[in-house]
């Protein structure tokens, strides 16, 4: 079976570590980030490794590119497509009327609006596809409140509650998505730049930031090697998508 894997993110933390192990497990895949991946991996005979730089904060940008045919034609040569969009941004890490209406744009863009825009577009452009896979990477904060990520929670629950309603219309026989098998997924806390940032940020804006130093502190973190893998496992499972919204973390 031919799988074709579009990813965004892909060019650092857990998207580089997807990448890998995608490729490792057979999967071509078309990575779309703003930067491209300063080493890229070699993919192996047969599979396909393409970047696309592409800031996903900019709707038209992204529409442009999705009216191109450099994804769709790769999809029409796969039996089984799948997008993970695991592209997002943390911040403003401040309290609400403290925030950067700039940085706030631009996390509305990359974490709903270019999910939602990609979304749509894999719905249409892999009815052809044998087996259609979507993975929204969520966080644990899309289900737990924190005070100075009004706007991360309020995005990652947005994924949650449009990956339930997508769940709903791809069983629908006559839907665009019937037969999607898609999963709203927290992978967990992952030593990242992210966490770098949360670490960095002033208590006075992020009063939790002492739970994460202590995480760090002990080695609480997962690696983004670990969690690609138990993703990628879980992602080409029977029981991938039986739970439109999951924490992978209780997935054994």
């Amino acid at each position: 079976m031919k799988t074709l894997v579009i990813l965004t993110g892909h060019s650092r933390g857990l998207g580089e570590a997807l990448a890998h192990e995608l490729l490792a497990c057979g999967c071509s895949v078309i990575g779309l980030s703003r930067k491209a991946m300063a080493r890229p991996p070699v993919a192996p005979q047969g599979l396909r490794f393409d970047q696309v730089c592409i800031d996903l904060s900019d709707p038209p940008a992204l529409e442009k590119l999705l009216e191109d045919d450099c994804l769709r034609w790769p999809l029409r040569q796969a039996d089984r497509a799948v997008l993970i969009h695991n592209a997002g941004l943390l911040s403003p890490v401040a309290l609400v009327g403290e925030q950067s209406q700039t940085e706030l744009i631009q996390s509305v863009g990359v974490n709903v609006t270019a999910a939602l825009l990609l979304a749509n577009w894999f719905v249409g452009a892999s009815q052809g596809c044998a087996d259609r896979r979507l993975v929204q990477v969520s966080s644990g904060a899309a289900r737990s409140a924190y005070a100075g990520w009004s706007v991360y929670c309020a995005t990652k629950a947005a994924l949650d509650h449009h990956a339930r309603a997508l769940a709903l219309e791809a069983a629908l026989p006559h839907a665009p998505s019937s037969g999607l098998r898609i999963c709203s997924l927290a992978p967990g806390i992952i030593d990242t730049d992210m966490q770098a940032q949360v670490r960095a940020t002033e208590l006075a804006a992020f009063p939790m930031r002492a739970k994460f130093d202590e995480l760090k502190a002990s080695g609480g973190l997962a690696s983004p090697q670990d969690v690609a893998k138990r993703l990628v496992a879980h992602l080409f499972s029977e029981g991938f998508g039986r739970e439109p919204v999951a924490d992978l973390r209780s997935i054994g």
